[in-house]
């Protein structure tokens, strides 16, 4: 493949940051999971962990790229590693270069049940929340908080998704909506957990029925059985 004069510079006088996953997980519990202390205290040198690299300049094609390390030392919380990928588009970063970061900074640990038994870790299965809802559009722009709620029989989608519709209707609370929002709502089909991430109040919901119809209580903020149609 023929270098282009960016990609020659880049190599040359290019360098990257890794990035810190920890507001990302910290503002959207519902869709981004990392592992946990208890995991990250238990790695040890040849585990391989991936982290986050974003090159400067930005990369042309990706803003970051997850790649995996094979972690070589391990100083407390400050690691050292050796990158396991060929970046798709960092030139200034090759397989095999050393790589310096923190146990803050993983993302993912490759471990199978043998070397989890190894550590006496037991892998728990989190709560996934992919499975797809329509709602109402100022809910994921504005942060309208949910208002209302009803679950119906699925029927957007396909059969072979790998996601769903759950059959969840979600609307915005018309109280914390302008005339203008209210005259021009819309609707997004996204995941469930994109919803819980801005609003998670009826969390404890998610899975009644269909057919089940609830209206949050303005004086109470309370979400009630809804018994008109």
């Amino acid at each position: 493949m023929r270098q282009t004069l960016s990609d020659y510079w880049r190599k040359r006088f290019g360098r990257y940051v890794i990035q810190d996953p920890q507001p990302t997980a910290a503002s959207a519990p519902y869709t981004y999971s990392l592992p946990s202390k208890k995991f990250l205290s238990a790695i040890k040198t040849g585990d391989v962990v991936k982290i986050i690299f974003e090159g400067i300049p930005i990369s042309k094609k990706y803003g970051a790229e997850r790649m995996w390390v094979i972690v070589t030392e391990r100083n407390g919380d400050d690691l050292i590693g050796k990158l396991d990928n060929d970046p798709f588009d960092m030139p200034q970063l090759n397989s095999g270069d050393i790589v310096k970061f923190r146990s803050s900074d993983i993302i993912d640990i490759d471990w199978n049940d043998e070397a989890l038994q190894e550590r006496g870790l037991t892998r728990k299965i989190k709560r996934q929340y992919w499975d797809r809802c329509m709602v109402d559009s100022v809910v994921l722009t504005h942060g309208t908080p949910v208002g209302f709620l009803y679950r119906e029989r699925p029927d957007l989608g396909h059969e072979d998704d790998k996601h769903p519709d759950s059959g969840w209707r979600i609307r915005g609370n018309t109280d914390f909506m302008t005339p203008e929002q209210y005259e021009t709502e819309s609707a997004d089909y996204v995941a469930l957990g994109v919803v819980l991430n801005i609003d998670d109040s009826w969390l404890h919901l998610i899975e009644e029925p269909v057919g089940s119809r609830f209206f949050k209580n303005a004086e109470t903020s309370e979400f009630e059985i809804d018994t008109l149609e």
